[in-house]
C-alpha cells in the first residue's frame, strides 16, 4: 500500500505535468494537496480493510463470525474448570457444619472457585468433599492438585481447604484462528447430511467438544460412531446424551448413530532435563512438568504421539539447555478413536 508521502509526491508530479508549474513547499496549495493525499491514503486503508473482511481467509472478529454463520457455524464460548475441594475442620464437631453453595476458595495466584452445591460437614468428621467451579471461564481455572489453599470467607467451623486432584475442563473461548480453520474446513469437506464431514462438523459445533472422530461402519453397513472428547478428556454422560439426541433427530433413515467416548491409552513420560546456566533448577523442572501435563488434553484425540513433539515441547520451556527422553521409548501410533492420557510423569535433572 502506498504511503501518504508517496501519494503526495505523485499528486505534485501530476500537477506539474499538467500545468507546467511546481507548487512551492509550504504554500497553501501544497498544504491542501497534502491534506488530500492523507484522505486518499485513508480511503486505501479502508478499501484494504473491506477486502480483508470480505473473505474468511483474512476476516477477523465479528466479521469472521458472520462468515461462520453463513456456514452454519458459531464461535465456541469459554468453559469453566471444575473439580473437588476438601474442606477441613481442626477437630470433630458435635453438630454438623454447613458449607453453603457459592463459598469462594482461592489459589495463591488468586484464581477463584466457588462451591456449586450446599454441603454439610457431618458431626464427628473433620473433612468433606465439595464440587467447585472456577468463577472465571477459561484455561486459567485448570490448576494442579493442592493449588487451592484459602477461602475468601470461611464457613463457621471450617479451618482450611485444598483440592486433592487437579481442577480441569476449563477452555478459552475459540479464537479467530481456530474458528477460521473450522470455516475453511467446511468448504474443503462439504457436509451433506450423510457423510463424515456432517457428523464431524456437527459434533465440533458443541461448545465443550474440542475434538471428534467419525468411525464408519463399526457395526456393519448403516452404522456410524461419533467419538468425542472435551478439554479435560472424556465427556460426561449428560453431554453424550445431548449429542446423541442431536444426531438422532438429524440422522439418515435406518442409520445407527452412536456417540461415545474414546478408548483411553495411558502414556508414561520420563525425561531428564539439563537447566541452562543462571536458571533455577526446580523452576525449570516444574515448567517442563506443567507443559507436558497441559499438553495432554482432549485435543489429542486420534493424534499419534511423536518423540520429536515431546522434544519440541520441552525445548520451548524457558531455561532448558538439554534433555533426554526415556519414555515413550518410541513413537506411539493411536487409532482415530483412541485418546492418549498422561499416566506417570517423571522429570528429573541430569546428573
Amino acid at each position: 500500500m502506498k504511503t501518504v508521502e508517496e501519494i503526495y509526491q505523485e499528486m505534485l508530479a501530476s500537477f506539474a505535468r499538467r500545468t507546467g508549474m511546481q507548487p512551492a513547499e509550504g504554500c497553501d496549495l501544497s498544504a491542501r494537496m497534502y491534506a488530500l493525499a492523507a484522505q486518499v491514503y485513508a480511503l486505501h486503508v479502508q478499501a484494504d480493510w473491506v477486502a480483508r473482511q470480505a473473505f474468511p481467509q483474512t476476516a477477523d472478529g465479528v466479521y469472521l463470525d458472520r462468515h461462520a454463520q453463513l456456514r452454519g457455524l458459531q464461535r465456541k464460548t469459554a468453559s469453566a474448570a471444575q473439580g473437588v475441594v476438601r474442606f477441613y475442620s481442626e477437630e470433630p464437631w458435635d453438630q454438623p457444619r454447613s458449607i453453603p453453595a457459592g463459598t469462594v476458595c482461592l489459589t495463591a495466584g488468586l484464581v477463584r472457585f466457588e462451591t456449586t452445591e450446599d454441603a454439610t460437614l457431618p458431626s464427628g468428621s473433620t473433612w468433606v468433599d465439595v464440587p467447585v467451579r472456577a468463577l472465571l471461564p477459561g484455561s486459567i481455572g485448570n490448576v494442579p492438585a493442592s493449588a487451592i489453599r484459602t477461602m475468601a470467607v470461611a464457613p463457621t467451623g471450617i479451618s482450611s481447604c485444598s483440592n486433592l486432584a487437579p481442577c480441569s475442563g476449563g477452555a478459552d473461548g475459540e479464537d479467530d484462528s481456530a474458528l477460521r480453520e473450522r470455516v475453511l474446513d467446511s468448504f474443503r469437506r462439504l457436509p451433506n447430511g450423510a457423510n463424515a464431514a456432517f457428523y464431524l462438523q456437527s459434533a465440533l459445533s458443541f461448545d465443550r467438544i474440542v475434538a471428534a472422530s467419525v468411525i464408519p461402519r463399526p457395526r456393519g453397513a448403516g452404522s456410524v460412531d461419533v467419538v468425542v472428547s472435551t478439554q479435560s478428556g472424556l465427556a460426561d454422560q449428560e453431554l453424550l446424551d445431548q449429542l446423541q439426541s442431536y444426531f438422532n433427530a438429524r440422522r439418515e433413515i435406518a442409520v445407527d448413530v452412536r456417540v461415545r467416548t474414546p478408548e483411553v491409552v495411558l502414556v508414561d513420560v520420563s525425561a531428564r532435563v539439563e537447566p541452562a546456566d543462571g536458571f533455577d533448577r526446580d523452576a525449570v523442572l516444574n515448567r517442563v512438568r506443567n507443559a507436558i501435563r497441559h499438553w495432554f488434553t482432549g485435543k489429542r484425540l486420534g493424534e499419534s504421539l511423536l518423540r520429536a513433539a515431546f522434544g519440541d515441547l520441552i525445548y520451548r520451556c524457558e531455561g532448558v539447555r538439554n534433555y533426554t527422553l526415556t519414555f515413550p521409548a518410541a513413537d506411539l501410533i493411536v487409532s482415530p478413536d483412541q485418546l492418549p492420557v498422561l499416566n506417570n510423569l517423571q522429570v528429573v535433572a541430569m546428573s
